[in-house]
């Protein structure tokens, strides 16, 4: 039997789009308690998560590794990245939510080498008495203060504290080498190496086949290697890539969609929108219209708070 790994924004709610520029925060207790303190395996395909554990102790797994580590902590789960949490009952801490790409186009602006920093599954023990570790909670505060106004300028406030707050995540990581190590399997790295590859080539429309030849694995391998380690085949990984970019550029540039479709590698755009509509129910016009119909709602809303 296949494996099916949910797919969640947070954890219980319902996936949110990948083109959409957001974070969320909250604090651990909030999500895990409801749940008995045992969140079961599932993996945000656009969201990256970064807790800090301040009390208690976790048993997680990210990816196909499992560890268990106790306050002070730091995880950090890349988008992709499956992953499962048992807290013990008097864990406490902040975690935020947020989309990834927005945060990579950032951090490639201010700081090139905090990309790699964002793709990488880790857990960092702290010292409680560093002054990088120090300058954390005053981070993640500000960003529960920032995710708590619904003003105008939120989310660019909000990616800028949550860049400010990985910069720290990374120095941290410098100075506490060896003991703070990237968590990774085979699978996982043969995961993110197909996953790298997708994404410097999903404009061409590449097959799985000239994937998997890159990999130096078969068509076969590559969809059970994604099944495993994601809970999708191979090819819905392109697609969801392709669907990606699309719902970004639609909402988010003027790009005409006849443009769209060529920039994306497909040979009209009737081809483009019979795909769009079949892995999102809707049209890419139907898509553009709606999308900029709810956020100009979340914007006005947001002006009257």
């Amino acid at each position: 039997m296949v494996r099916s790994i949910p797919n969640y924004a947070l954890y219980g709610d319902q996936a949110q789009p990948g083109w959409s520029n957001s974070f969320n925060f909250e604090w651990i207790p909030q999500r895990s308690a409801p749940y008995n303190w045992e969140i079961q395996p599932h993996v945000h395909d656009a969201f990256i998560q970064l807790l800090y554990l301040t009390h208690g102790a976790v048993t997680l797994q990210l990816d196909n590794v499992r560890q268990q580590v106790s306050a002070p902590c730091l995880l950090l789960v890349p988008a992709g990245t499956v992953h499962s949490f048992h807290f013990e009952r008097d864990t406490d801490g902040p975690v935020i939510t947020a989309t990834q790409k927005p945060l990579e186009s950032l951090a490639a602006v201010v700081m090139p080498e905090l990309v790699a920093t964002i793709r990488t599954p880790t857990v960092v023990a702290l010292d409680a008495t560093t002054r990088y570790t120090e300058a954390l909670m005053p981070l993640f505060l500000a960003v529960e203060q920032e995710s708590r106004i619904h003003a105008r300028g939120q989310v660019a406030a909000g990616m800028s504290l949550l860049t400010a707050l990985l910069v720290q995540v990374s120095r941290i990581c410098d100075s506490r080498q060896p003991a703070a190590m990237p968590v990774h399997s085979r699978k996982a790295a043969q995961i993110e190496r197909f996953r790298a590859l997708v994404d410097a080539r999903f404009r061409t429309r590449c097959s799985v086949e000239s994937y998997a030849d890159e990999l130096g694995v078969t068509p076969g391998q590559l969809t059970r290697l994604c099944r495993e380690v994601l809970g999708m085949s191979s090819l819905d990984v392109i697609n969801a890539r392709v669907m990606h970019e699309a719902q970004r550029d639609l909402v988010y540039s003027i790009t005409s969609i006849q443009q769209l479709a060529a920039l994306l590698g497909f040979e009209d755009e009737a081809y483009f929108s019979r795909f769009f509509r079949k892995h999102s129910g809707q049209t890419p016009k139907e898509f553009r219209r709606l999308a900029l119909e709810q956020m100009a709602q979340a914007e006005a809303g947001a002006g009257k708070g």
